[in-house]
């Protein structure tokens, strides 16, 4: 199969994410390329959930509505999901808890309570259970899960088997899903199956890469996972992990790391960074670099947050009173979030900038299979360091704008760091002569950092070049924005970095585009008025704003709306 889509649904507390990266492994094993999405509310028990993989030959960053077998926990799953099916779908279904009356389907009824009861197995094993007649179900070799089970399973490992087990033995065989990897001629043998992460894993593994050496965050979803895994392999990794009292601390002690020469990073979403702009102007004035993942979700306020958005584009490019530069991009998949999480770290501490790494639900917890030969290097890069001779300054005047630093204890120096408007050492000062200098120097460190993106690949184009029809997008709307382009014929110009701006680059693939349509998970276009600014024309927006990302089937039937 070239495209496979299987959902699995049930309620909170049943593991229907762990359940969809079991799947998701499951198919990345025998080759393919997956990506999962995973959609909950705000519930530690009930309400529903569930992922939805997608398996592809190809890279593959999107979901489709329609899906080829539906794994059903309870009968709210069939109900909310029946209108996927496809004359060729197939339901696995828990057939003490399910109901396929009415519904003219393929299916496999498993008795997942009776086999439970009779194993001695607690309730949430029904996964277990479930995924063996899944295997059966789509002819994946009971060896394959086996493996699988046994490297990713922590408790009750021969209990899972033995339900397992039962179910693949109970269920019935439905189709086959090809193993790439062992096919024969002109297979991906030579291949190991692609290792799968989310985007904040992709994050973090970036900024840890570059060298990063605490992170400092209060949870808040869907950043949270960045500080459980920062936490999990903090050992391995020689990170100081904080969780602090409130966003307000996170900030302020992520700044005190960066004084004290660690380099920081922090996590959060709108809210939590509402309480950080206070200490982002801190970091402009002071000078002080540090790392913003800022995974942003539906607001204002409180808004849903377990679903995704793209509304705080305009508030992080202006956040945090007074004028001072700042680095912010928007990765659109998870190799982009690993190069640029650490290019955001090395950039901050070569310019002593704060940098924001704006993503949202979609990118941060989705799952894909992560393609290292797109990535590309990250290593850590060592910033401008004061040469030791004379008195140190802090704040240097220099052609660039950036001084060289140096970190406390130095003998004879005072290492000072202001909030305060400032004289070169750091002085407290109210002068109108030094208030200009200071503030050219930090406008002239964020063009020397406008320079150097430069040598960055800050837009990206895809689909047909040529095409006069052009689709405009940022962050995770990239894969279903490519994926429409390839199908339809149109260019797609992806803009990764959002500040500084990169106009020239931008208006330079936008050559013989007659019409820009930008593809936004917002209700205004912030990136259509934000390309406005700087005279770019946008001539129709695609929105969606209801707090779910744009499926395969949304955008092309919102494209063909539009005439396209």
């Amino acid at each position: 199969m070239d495209d496979f889509s299987t959902l699995i649904g049930g309620i909170a507390g049943d593991g229907i994410n762990e359940a969809g990266m079991t799947i998701s492994r499951l198919l990345s094993r025998l080759g393919y390329s997956t990506y999962m999405y995973y959609d909950y509310p705000s519930l530690i028990r009930g309400g529903h959930n569930f992922s939805l993989i997608r398996a592809c030959r190809r890279k593959v960053a999107t979901h489709t509505d329609g899906i080829d077998v539906l794994i059903a926990l309870n009968q709210e799953t069939v109900e909310k999901h029946k209108g996927r099916l496809k004359g060729s779908s197939f339901l696995i279904y828990d057939a003490d808890k399910v109901s396929l009356e009415g519904l003219a389907v393929k299916g496999c009824g498993l008795a997942v309570t009776s086999i439970l009861k009779e194993a001695g197995a607690p309730a949430i094993m029904k996964n277990s259970c479930i995924l063996g007649g899944y295997c059966k179900a789509v002819g994946i070799a009971w060896e394959v899960l086996e493996e699988t089970l046994k490297k990713h399973m922590q408790k009750k490992l021969d209990l899972n088997l033995l339900v397992a087990r039962k179910g693949y033995e109970q269920a019935e065989h439905f189709c086959r899903v090809e193993d790439l990897i062992s096919s024969g001629p002109g297979s991906q043998a030579s291949l190991p199956p692609r290792p799968l992460l989310t985007g904040n894993q992709a994050m973090s593994l970036g900024l840890i890469q570059a060298g990063l050496g605490a992170y400092v965050a209060y949870p808040m979803t869907p950043s949270s996972s960045v500080l459980d895994f920062m936490a999990r392999y903090a050992g391995d990794f020689g990170l100081k992990v904080i969780h602090p009292e409130s966003e307000i601390a996170v900030m302020l002690m992520a700044l005190g790391f960066a004084y004290a020469g660690v380099r920081a990073a922090v996590g959060t979403s709108g809210g939590g960074f509402c309480l950080m702009t206070e200490g982002l102007s801190l970091a402009g004035m002071a000078e002080l670099p540090v790392v913003v993942i800022m995974a942003q979700r539906a607001g204002p306020s409180t808004g849903l947050p377990t679903y995704t958005a793209q509304g705080d584009l305009h508030f992080v490019l202006h956040a945090g009173q007074g004028e001072f530069p700042r680095l912010v991009v928007a990765p659109g998949d998870a190799e982009e979030a690993y190069i640029w999480s650490g290019r955001a770290l090395n950039l901050a501490w070569k310019y002593q900038i704060p940098s924001i790494i704006l993503s949202d639900k979609t990118l941060s917890e989705s799952l894909y299979s992560f393609h290292g030969d797109l990535a590309g290097e990250v290593k850590e890069e060592s910033p401008m360091l004061w040469d030791g001779n004379g008195i140190y300054k802090r704040y240097l005047q220099t052609e660039n704008g950036v001084s060289p630093l140096a970190f406390p204890p130095q003998k004879g120096q005072a290492i000072k760091t202001d909030s305060y408007m400032h004289d070169q050492q750091g002085i407290t000062s109210e002068d109108a002569s030094l208030t200009r200098e200071m503030s050219e120097k930090r406008r002239r460190k964020g063009q020397s950092l406008a320079r150097e993106m430069e040598e960055y690949e800050t837009v990206k184009v895809y689909g047909q070049i040529s095409s006069r029809t052009a689709l405009l997008f940022w962050g995770s709307n990239k894969g279903v924005c490519v994926e429409a382009a390839e199908r339809l014929g149109l260019r797609a110009v992806q803009v990764l970095a959002l500040s500084p701006f990169p106009e020239k680059k931008l208006i330079d693939v936008l050559q013989g585009v007659e019409r820009l349509l930008a593809v936004e998970c917002n209700s205004t276009g912030q990136l259509a008025e934000l390309a406005g600014c700087w005279g770019i024309k946008v001539d129709d927006r695609i929105l969606k704003y209801d707090g779910r990302p744009f499926s395969r089937e949304d955008l092309l039937h919102s494209l063909g709306g539009a005439g396209i």
